[in-house]
């Protein structure tokens, strides 16, 4: 890694989000942090700094609102210089049944987050970038996906489908970056000990702690790979799932545990 890299992170005010800044801070790291809670951003900023962060520029904000995301790039980069790495990881989960009409704003919202999100996260920050490219620094766009991306999970049909759409368009993102030298990582977490995957009634096999799930992630950034499964035994588990004949997968996952239809 990098002596003191700039990165740049969403959903940084708890979970995976959070782990990564705090693993990044411990780097002595310069943080620019968006998430929603203003409140909770300035208190995990003050513990940054105690870890070893250079400076944090927090920034309260709804990666959905592109405008908002646009300014926070110009200040960040304005005020801390042009990211050596941006994280686009926030994002929403719940349980939803397309035949419950009061869940349709609820697919709209966990897809504005987790997929146009992702896009608005990265617009603003490629021109500068692709000029710290060229004088030789190539930098990292990092997505966090999620294994729920490989195959439908029953209950969960907006989720399981922004992540699978995070996936590719991450994959032809990582195309057109190509010629630059900019990096395009795609990450697909397993099961992470966060509040999201706290509210799950079923096993989690392979459950990662978020703290050590950062440093597995910042590895696979730093390696600058095109796709990461972390935990790897969950990068297996996805192949054998993708494998299966519609048939099988159907007996296998139809009646498994839904997550709750809460966002």
């Amino acid at each position: 890694m990098a002596a003191s890299p700039i990165v740049f992170i969403t959903g940084a005010s708890s979970g995976i989000g959070e782990a990564l800044a705090s693993h990044y801070a411990a780097h002595g790291a310069v943080l620019g942090l968006a998430a929603r809670r203003s409140e909770t951003l300035q208190t995990l900023s003050g513990k940054l700094m105690q870890l070893g962060a250079q400076r944090v520029a927090c920034y309260p904000l709804d990666v959905a609102d592109a405008a908002a995301l646009d300014a926070a790039a110009v200040d960040f980069i304005a005020t801390t210089g042009i990211p050596d790495i941006v994280i686009a990881n926030a994002g929403v989960s719940s349980g939803t049944l397309t035949e419950c009409k009061e869940d349709l704003a609820i697919i709209r919202r966990i897809f504005d987050t987790n997929v146009y999100g992702m896009a608005a996260t990265f617009a603003p920050f490629i021109e500068a970038m692709r000029e710290k490219a060229r004088a030789g620094l190539p930098g990292r766009l990092v997505g966090i996906a999620s294994v729920a991306g490989i195959r439908g999970l029953p209950g969960a049909e907006a989720y399981s489908a922004s992540k699978s759409a995070a996936i590719t368009y991450l994959e032809s993102l990582r195309l057109e970056m190509r010629p630059s030298g900019i990096k395009v990582v795609t990450i697909a977490p397993g099961y992470i000990r966060t509040p999201m995957t706290a509210v799950n009634p079923y096993p989690m096999p392979f459950l990662l702690p978020a703290d050590e799930a950062a440093r597995r992630f910042a590895r696979a950034i730093e390696r600058g790979v095109s796709y990461a499964v972390i935990p790897w035994q969950m990068g297996i588990v996805a192949k054998f799932l993708r494998l299966l004949p519609n048939a099988v997968y159907d007996r296998l996952f139809a009646n498994a545990p839904r997550k709750p239809r809460v966002l």
